[in-house]
């Protein structure tokens, strides 16, 4: 074989490759799609009216502030304490 003819092998062989890579790209987005459709048809998540929804997202934004005050402060000592020995 000469190197032309090399070369269009090597060409068509990355161009088949493309193309199944592609083509398997593609079917994986599909089966994930109908695998999306399966589970929330079979799966429903449970919907909160509205109103619900932000009196619980308040609570627990600052419930979860006044539970992670301690960690923080605790961990902002702890890197002071290391800089002060190097």
């Amino acid at each position: 074989m000469t190197s032309s003819e090399l070369m269009l092998e090597g060409i068509n062989l990355m161009f088949a490759g493309m193309g199944f890579v592609i083509f398997f790209l593609f079917l994986l987005i599909y089966a994930i799609e109908f695998a999306s459709k399966i589970i929330n048809r079979f799966f429903p998540e449970n919907e909160v009216p509205a109103s619900q929804s932000n009196q619980s997202a308040a609570v627990s934004s600052s419930d979860d502030i006044a539970r992670l005050r301690p960690v923080i402060v605790a961990a902002i000592a702890h890197h002071r304490r290391q800089q002060d020995l190097k």
